[in-house]
């Protein structure tokens, strides 16, 4: 199966399911669902890649066998993400921007959170980006531990597993395989949806507190002036 690179090739979920197999898949799922240089993976389109090829007989594995990996990656993942936070704890918040790691990226999961409580666990599955961090945060706010477990193993199930089977279940329609670059696009659209939405709504309610003469520490953490590396008052973290 042929598909439209949805960027670099080494992110293109057909090249990477061909070149590394079940096990590729699997490493990415885990990576992306709590390690900090997981973020720009391109879990979605992924996983609903895996489902076709299961279907197509590509991948030679039964769907029940790869959907049951694909939750323990994503819910070991989500575990380490939390036992990272807990270690790690409020620093994270004060490391410096890098490469791979953007402060807002952190701010823009612990509001999320903030906003969701423990059902983010499940919400911020279908959130990239969002989806990397939560746990973390989740940690960082030492969450309760079984309450952690439960909503890490539901929203594991119905990402991991629902999009999966999702993929598996439109495989068998041919429009799907004529259309699978279309249908991938849309995937990775519909996943930044809600971070676009979140995205506007922070802004236009951020310009409606500095329009009010709402003092900067009374607004939502990711609204706040954030210090730059030199101790100098740095950009808000969104605009």
């Amino acid at each position: 199966m042929n598909t439209l690179a949805l960027g670099p090739q080494w992110l293109d979920p057909d090249y990477l399911i061909s070149t590394f197999g079940l096990i590729g898949v699997l490493v990415i799922v885990f990576a992306e669902s709590g390690l900090l240089i997981g973020f720009f993976l391109p879990g979605d389109a992924l996983l609903f890649t895996t489902g076709l090829l299961v279907t197509t007989n590509a991948i030679h594995a039964p769907l029940w066998a790869v959907c049951g990996l694909v939750l323990l990656a994503a819910v070991l993942g989500d575990q380490v993400g939390y036992l990272f936070g807990r270690k790690v704890g409020p620093s994270l918040f004060k490391r410096p921007d890098s490469r791979l790691f953007k402060q807002e990226n952190v701010e823009k999961a612990h509001e999320f959170f903030e906003k969701y409580g423990p059902k983010s666990l499940i919400l911020a599955r279908f959130v990239p980006i969002v989806r990397t961090f939560t746990p973390i945060i989740a940690g960082v706010s030492r969450m309760n531990y079984r309450s952690f477990l439960t909503f890490n193993f539901v929203g594991g199930a119905l990402w991991g597993v629902g999009v999966t089977v999702l993929g598996s279940l439109l495989g068998n329609i041919p429009f799907v395989h004529k259309n699978i670059e279309a249908i991938l696009i849309a995937i990775v659209l519909i996943s930044v949806i809600p971070i676009a939405i979140e995205f506007l709504r922070a802004r236009s309610k951020a310009k409606k507190e500095a329009a009010a003469g709402v003092p900067a520490a009374q607004r939502p953490l990711a609204d706040r002036p954030q210090p730059a590396a030199d101790g100098r008052r740095g950009r808000h973290a969104k605009r």
